[in-house]
């Protein structure tokens, strides 16, 4: 199961402040997880094939082993204290459910 996340950073939010606590805090906290395969953050760089901005700034994709699981690990007290700056950085962030077909 995959999760993909789609996200513009909060005005005033400093894009530099927000990929240095990714690649110090939320990348590693996530992919130390049980429940999660693989943890990846990527920064939008345009639309292909055309000059236009992207509509969303960064995009996470979680691979999960199941959701149970998932939902377990994310709403201990220690994971929600490392991911509570997320919700400082994020505007209304898009969490996609996929499965594989």
């Amino acid at each position: 199961m995959r999760i993909i996340v789609l996200f513009n950073l909060k005005d005033g939010v400093d894009p530099a402040a927000y990929e240095a606590w990714a690649r110090q805090s939320d990348i590693p906290g996530v992919n130390a997880l049980g429940s999660v395969t693989r943890f990846t953050v990527h920064k939008a760089t345009g639309l292909f094939g055309s000059d236009a901005p992207s509509p969303y700034q960064y995009v996470e994709v979680i691979d999960i082993a199941g959701m149970d699981g998932f939902v377990a690990d994310i709403t201990t007290p220690e994971f929600q204290a490392m991911a509570a700056p997320f919700q400082q950085f994020a505007d209304n962030p898009q969490f996609i459910l996929t499965e594989d077909l």
